[in-house]
């Protein structure tokens, strides 16, 4: 029949876990870890040599396009601090964070990255942000900076303070700020599953469209390339966005109390007088 290619029992394998390839010092290897390292290599080698050609007046070709994506995430972050030297502070960690999620995502798109090669029965090159155990380690590690920022900026005591609507005495208050601190800690998985499952998802349609196509499939599957390469720069810019909005809402939330306080002892200090007549 025509159609029953289209509808076979076999079709495309796509492996969501990843695979061991080798094994260094005793430690297993996956072809996500490894891919990683080559992303972190080729990383490396791009931005030594943008940082050698970057001139006052901007060129064009690669250079200019790392400059616009760089000058976007550091408009991004310091627009969502009231202090922009604050936000400075934060910034080297979030360029290199999009920009390493960013090439990792776009690296999956690069033919024979997937199950297309094969190595020990596993495929040779996954995408490292494709491996769940890679996008929570990457959320780990943003939220670790998050909670310490945030420590560091309120203090201890007004950061486990600033949970509770009210006293902690009143049992409500109480079960309500346990609840938005629990509530908090998800973060953490929220941001590694949306990662993950989005870079997987469009992954394995991009795969099941190639098959779909058969002799066409560069066809088929090119406006689904074009939809991941969308996608591959939209999730590395959510990632990094949310994670600045954890920390600018903890350091904004410090200066807010401040200002506050200094209102506060303007009208302790006003003239006496002048407090009556507003009263008056």
């Amino acid at each position: 029949m025509i159609f029953s290619p289209l509808f076979a029992s076999s079709g495309p394998v796509t492996h969501i876990a990843p695979g061991v390839i080798f094994h260094l010092f005793g430690w297993p290897i996956t072809n996500s870890v490894f891919y990683g390292w080559i992303s972190i290599v080729l990383m490396s080698i791009a931005f030594i040599t943008v940082a050698h050609r970057i001139r006052v007046k901007p060129r064009g070709g690669f250079v200019q396009y790392v400059e616009v994506a760089a000058d976007f995430v550091v408009s991004t972050i310091e627009s969502a601090f009231e202090d922009k030297s604050k936000a400075r502070k934060y910034t080297p960690y979030f360029i290199t964070l999009f920009f390493f999620l960013l090439a990792n995502n776009l690296l999956g798109l690069i033919p024979g990255v997937g199950d297309s090669v094969v190595y020990n029965s596993v495929p040779f090159l996954r995408p490292f942000t494709a491996d769940f155990n890679a996008t929570i380690a990457a959320a780990v590690i943003t939220m670790g900076l998050v909670y310490t920022a945030s420590i560091k900026e309120m203090g201890g005591k007004k950061y486990i303070r600033h949970f509770f609507m009210g006293s902690p005495k009143n049992p409500l208050y109480l079960v309500l700020g346990l609840i938005e601190m629990m509530t908090d800690l998800t973060r953490v998985i929220s941001l590694s599953i949306r990662l993950f499952l989005n870079i997987t998802i469009v992954e394995i349609i991009v795969v099941v469209f190639a098959y779909l196509g058969h002799i066409i499939a560069p066809l088929t599957a090119a406006p689904f390339y074009l939809i991941d390469a969308f996608d591959d720069m939209l999730q590395a810019f959510i990632f990094v966005l949310l994670a600045v909005m954890y920390i600018a809402t903890a350091v904004n939330h410090v200066g807010g109390e401040d200002l506050t306080e200094e209102n506060n002892t303007d009208r302790v200090g006003a003239n006496p007088s002048e407090t009556v007549a507003k009263a008056a």
